[in-house]
């Protein structure tokens, strides 16, 4: 009897388990894609920060919360509940920093450029990224033969009005006698750091925000190139750092910062980032202008 019990109980559970699969449709599929997608890059973003600890002291609430309900803990159920009332308010005020870089990381993602400038627009700001290019490889190998620290930012998409409005205001053109003059040891504006929009030099002696994951990075590295790392956390930017200590020419991005840079190497780097790929990205590059083309060509 016990036997066809456990065989009708078995039977039933397969038949529960059978039905959610045939329910299953694809828009439930993507459904889970996407919620799978999300979960992990959240998770991905905040592992290496104190957002980590966060989430487990949460996790731990839940499970005390369900030991309480499951053994009728009447007191402690009730302070758990009326914690998790503000549940999210606390979430938002305890992630706001790991929020405001997945809202920014969000925003950098091209999904379609909504960019309605001509193609000769789009040429003659490649031509002045190209000689910026050369300006600023020429310089950063100069300053790294003497052992003099330099940063140099190079926006892109993200616009760094913040951090120039700590600097002064040159709006010059490049060139290695400019950047070794700013970066000459004692003046005024070589502590800080070198803006660059559209190939020009916009303001010099910038103040930069602090890194996310400081204590994680290493401690050789001095404040120049935590400087940069945090930058590059921040924004979009191409950032150049000229070690002081040993002249080394580094570049950080999202985050990361890579080493041991030949003139060779930082000049291909540069063009690969700054300078668009297609003559006619500016217009051509995107759906809408793919399609603003055609209208002109009509």
């Amino acid at each position: 009897m016990i036997l066809f019990e456990s065989i009708g109980s078995i039977g039933d559970l397969v038949d529960a388990v059978w039905g959610v699969f045939i329910s299953i449709r694809l828009n439930s599929i993507i459904d889970i894609l996407i919620l799978w997608y999300i979960l992990y890059h959240a998770f991905k973003l905040i592992r290496e920060t104190r957002a980590l600890q966060l989430v487990q002291g949460i996790l731990l609430l839940v499970a005390f919360y369900l030991v309480a309900f499951l053994l009728d803990l009447q007191a402690i159920r009730y302070l758990l509940k009326n914690c998790f009332q503000w549940g999210i308010l606390a979430v938002v005020i305890l992630f706001q920093p790991e929020l405001r870089r997945i809202i920014e990381k969000l925003g950098r993602t091209r999904i379609v450029s909504f960019d309605f400038r001509s193609s000769s627009e789009s040429g003659t700001a490649a031509d002045m990224w190209s000689d910026a290019i050369e300006a600023i490889c020429e310089a950063a190998v100069n300053l790294s033969a003497t052992c003099t620290g330099a940063l140099i930012i190079c926006e892109r998409k993200t616009r760094l009005g913040e951090q120039i409005d700590t600097g002064t205001l040159l709006n010059c053109s490049p060139s290695a006698a400019v950047f070794g003059n700013i970066f000459y040891p004692n003046t005024p504006l070589h502590d800080g750091a070198v803006i660059m929009r559209d190939g020009k030099i916009l303001a010099a002696g910038c103040f930069l925000p602090k890194p996310q994951k400081e204590e994680l990075i290493a401690k050789q590295l001095g404040s120049r190139h935590r400087a940069a790392i945090g930058m590059s956390e921040n924004s979009d930017a191409v950032v150049i750092v000229v070690s002081e200590e040993t002249g080394t020419i580094s570049v950080a991005e999202n985050g990361e910062l890579t080493r041991g840079y030949s003139r060779d190497g930082l000049s291909k780097l540069l063009r690969n980032r700054l300078m668009p790929q297609d003559k006619n990205a500016g217009t051509n590059g995107s759906i809408v202008g793919r399609v603003i083309s055609g209208w002109k060509r009509q």
